[in-house]
């Protein structure tokens, strides 16, 4: 019987770089066998799905709770199948809200499991680097100061590169993706990044909007960019609800380009920051949860930036609008001083080129990661059958 691994990831970036690792898998191994919690990427790089992706794509403190039961229902479902086909192996990617409970109950299954993408601990809830101390076996870190922090604590972990340094290209010039997507050309252009997921996108919306109709007026051509599918997810007229002004043209699945032959984009904190230092395009970030959430998550925040750019860089690169901070006539002023100003958004260009170089040094990420997988795979002989009775609750 060919080897399986269990794989899962619970969101857009995780959904791709799981799919990336499986492809240098399978060119490695490809009688192994991959199922799990499988986004699009994932499925069309051969992974079984036997849990959505989609359905653990909620984030903050307050926002998950109403989503519990459906979640802790794919928990059990992921270790029954876990359970019942034996992996040889599990890589978990990110989520760690989910994946760090469901890597303990792998271990007790003798499943031997690789992290992707290390939890933030050394931002906040330290107390997680017990967990990954006793149930992960490798954590393979993607920016160039974790590795130092989690070995220090007594987590196997190991620098693989980031994997967007190797992965964030366009697919062609301005003007075949002004043409593609009917964008009137002339005159800058802005592009709205409000987050991969409906929530955060509807949190967001309103004070983009606001942003978008202030920019509009002053003759900046504005679109919003949204990963694949999102709309169909998100529900029939989910833009135009949360404040998106009709001129808005909203771009799916071309999240690279709309940011590449931007002028200015307006971010979410989070994996699409770093897509835009990658390339190079000047940035205004920004993020908002719950009152609920930000009262109960604020005092637990242990680092000086939000935005993963500036953690990286040490410094303030980009602006950084959170919480009540976040308001149209802020992200529209900010806007406005890298669209005017040629010597800020060329220092902020210079700036992000070197953020560009920390993340980009001369690694293959997938495969180192791949290598780590396959150490397990030989010291597992191929068969990683787990301990009869575990619990699965």
């Amino acid at each position: 019987m060919p080897p399986k691994i269990l794989v899962s990831a619970g969101e857009a970036s995780g959904d791709l770089y799981t799919a990336a690792l499986v492809e240098n898998l399978r060119r490695r191994r490809p009688e192994v066998e991959f199922f799990g919690c499988a986004g699009t990427r994932m499925r069309q790089a051969g992974v079984r799905a036997v849990v959505d992706a989609a359905s653990l794509n909620v984030v903050g403190l307050a926002e998950v709770l109403a989503h519990i039961p459906r979640i802790y229902g794919e928990f059990r479902k992921l270790c029954r199948a876990a359970r019942e086909e034996r992996p040889a192996a599990a890589i978990l990617t990110d989520s760690p809200d989910f994946h760090l409970r469901l890597a303990a109950k792998l271990r007790a299954l003798g499943i031997p499991v690789v992290y992707l993408v290390a939890p933030q601990v050394w931002a906040w809830r330290k107390g997680r680097v017990r967990h990954l101390r006793r149930n992960v076996r490798r954590l393979l870190c993607i920016f160039p100061f974790e590795e130092q922090f989690f070995r220090d604590n007594g987590v196997a972990a190991e620098y693989i590169g980031h994997p967007l340094a190797g992965l964030v290209r366009t697919t062609g010039g301005k003007p075949e993706f002004l043409l593609r997507n009917r964008i009137p050309a002339g005159g800058p252009l802005a592009t709205l990044l409000p987050g991969s997921r409906p929530g955060e996108a509807a949190r967001h919306l309103p004070e983009l909007g606001r942003a978008a109709g202030k920019m509009l007026s002053r003759g900046v051509q504005v679109i919003l960019a949204a990963p694949e599918g999102f709309s169909e997810a998100a529900g029939e007229g989910f833009f135009a609800r949360h404040g998106l002004p009709a001129g808005v043209p909203v771009v799916e699945g071309q999240t690279w380009d709309a940011i590449a032959h931007a002028d200015v984009a307006l971010a979410a904190s989070g994996t699409v920051t770093i897509e835009a230092a990658l390339l190079g395009t000047p940035m205004v970030t920004f993020y908002r949860v719950t009152r609920l959430t930000w009262l109960i998550g604020r005092p637990l925040v242990r680092v000086p930036f939000y935005s993963m750019v500036n953690l990286v860089a040490q410094r303030d690169v980009v602006p950084e609008l959170i919480q009540n901070r976040m308001t149209g006539e802020r992200l529209a002023a900010e806007a406005f001083r890298l669209l005017e100003d040629a010597s800020a958004r060329e220092r902020m260009r210079r700036d992000l080129a070197e953020v560009a170089g920390r993340l980009r040094d001369g690694r293959e990420p997938f495969e180192r990661a791949a290598a780590v997988v396959e150490e397990f795979l030989a010291e597992q002989g191929a068969a990683g059958s787990p301990k009869e009775g575990a619990a699965c609750s």
